[in-house]
Order: structure tokens, then sequence, then C-alpha cells
């Protein structure tokens, strides 16, 4: 896999390097990762359909800022397993648990973008001991849309499309539309506020696991996943100091949807102790769109907040 080193403003330059990929075994499941860099661990978690290769942009900036970064194929993306079982949240919290438990065993930040952010919430409210801070990056609200959060019209369709999709027939066609790079391409538009970060490479990265056998089924499992919990249920469990990232410009999890971390910001006295930032002219992924800003900004929270 190749990443791109960057200067001192955490900017990538020209000059790459390999990032090597090692394989861990979990529940009897192949799980790719990567270690870079040394110091305060950091745990990086992707959001739904990405890799570890969303965080190209970001590794060596932050193993440069003296972290030992750790980043992870979650199951049933990128290049891990993608055996067929009942998805949730919770599936991946046991993951990274036991990833802790094995390849760190010492506090770490945990760093996540949408469905990777609310999974660094729950790190943090289940598992406060292996927890010294966490960084959201437009954080997602659920795994998927919650019943009193649709409308009539709204509940009908998804619970059309839902029902569809773990179908052998239909649901190989709806996914291959929806993994087509076109239709993947045509995606990142919408949620990438900055169209100069959707590269070829992006889009092959996104879409070369969706090929893999059971892609289809791991799709539609997490399709019809529970939500998981809220945030405003986690947050009071939370002791830890967050660090709030958030593109302004993201149509999935608008600017209105982290008033509750803005809110939280304002009170200097509030548990948790958050830093809240939003990002102007940014979509969804904040760190694959503008590391220029996100890498400096994580990296003087991190000597400023989480490292005292």
């Amino acid at each position: 896999m190749a990443a791109q080193l960057t200067d001192e403003h955490g900017v990538a330059t020209t000059e790459s390097l390999i990032l090597p990929t090692q394989t861990w075994t979990w529940r009897g499941h192949r799980i790719q990762y990567t270690i870079q860099g040394s110091g305060r661990p950091v745990v990086l978690i992707h959001g739904f359909g990405a890799c570890i290769g969303h965080w190209r942009k970001n590794i060596p900036a932050l193993a440069q800022a003296d972290c030992r970064v750790f980043a992870l194929d979650l199951l049933g993306f990128g290049a891990s397993d993608k055996p067929t079982l009942d998805y949730s949240l919770e599936v991946w919290q046991d993951l990274l648990k036991d990833f802790w438990e094995t390849h760190i065993q010492d506090e770490a930040v945990f760093v996540g973008n949408s469905m990777g952010g609310l999974i660094t919430l729950m790190m943090l409210a289940n598992h406060p001991e292996i927890a010294a801070g966490g960084v959201l990056l437009n954080s997602a609200g659920g795994l998927n849309m919650r019943g009193d959060e649709l409308n009539l019209l709204q509940h009908l369709v998804m619970g059309s499309i839902k029902n569809l999709v773990k179908t052998k027939r239909v649901g190989s066609f709806l996914f291959n539309h929806i993994r087509s790079r076109k239709r993947i391409r045509g995606s990142l538009a919408q949620v990438y506020a900055n169209h100069e970060a959707i590269t070829d490479e992006l889009v092959e990265m996104l879409h070369q696991p969706a090929c893999d056998p059971n892609a289809q089924q791991v799709f539609a499992s997490i399709l019809n996943a529970p939500a998981g919990p809220r945030p405003s249920e986690l947050l009071p469990h939370i002791e830890k100091p967050l660090l709030v990232l958030w593109g302004e410009d993201d149509p999935w999890a608008p600017l209105p949807t982290a008033e509750v971390y803005r809110q939280l910001s304002e009170c200097p006295h509030a548990r948790p102790q958050v830093v809240f930032r939003p990002i102007p002219k940014t979509g969804h992924c904040p760190h694959d769109e503008r590391p220029e800003v996100v890498n400096p900004l994580i990296i003087e929270w991190l000597e400023e907040v989480a490292c005292v």
C-alpha cells in the first residue's frame, strides 16, 4: 500500500513510501492492519465502505509527530475477511478491544470518521480503561437510520430496499450498480466538498474490496443491522477528552447534527471536555479532503490535551 510523506505542516509531498500491512487472526477471521511510528498509541477507525487506505494522508503525519499509529480494516471491509454473519457496532467494538489487548496494551487515542466516530464514542464510554481520548471526524449518529428518524414514506422505501438487497438475484443487481466505479465516484462527489480529493486511487480503493466474495452479503447484513446507541446516550458516560472536527458542507451529517458537541465545547466544566472545530468547504471525510487542516489540528490537540 502506498502512502505519502508530509511536510512540517502536514501537507502531502510527492515522495512516497510503502506502508506495510500485517495480518492478525481474530475469532478465526483474518484482519489486515498496519503500525507506523513510535510514541503515544493512536488507533484510526475508518467509516462505512472505507479501509486503511482512507488514512493514507494522515498516518505519516501522525507518525512523524511521535505517535505510534495503528489502523485496521474492520471485519467486512478492505482486505480483512468478509464472513457472512450478523454485523453490528458491537462486533467492531469487540474487535477493537481484542486488538488493543493483543497489540497495544497502553492507553490509546481513538480516531474515527463517520461510523468509526460512533465506534470511537462506544470505546470511550464502554472501555474507558483503554482510552486516553477520542477524535471524531463527522461522526455518525447511528449505523442506520432509526424508525423514529424516518417518515412513513421513507420507512416503507427503506424497508423494501433492505429486503431486496438480501435476495440473490435482485440484491446482486443492486449491489453491482452500487459498487461500480461510476457510482462510487458519483457518491463521493455528493459527500466530498473538495472534489480535488476524489482521485482514481480513491475510487479504486473503495471499489476493489466490494468485488470480494461475500461483499454483497456483508453489505446486506450491515444495511439491516441495528442503528446502535445514540451519541447522546454515550456522551454522559465519557470522561476522557474529545476533539471534534466537522466538515461544514456534509450532506450526510450536516453541521446542525454536531450541535451537542458544540454546546459541550462552550462549557468549560462539562464532561467530557470537548474541543470543537468546524472546517469550511469540507464534506463528510475531512481527513481525506483537508489533511493539511486536519493533521495539524489533531497533532496540536494531542500535544496540548491528550498527552498531558
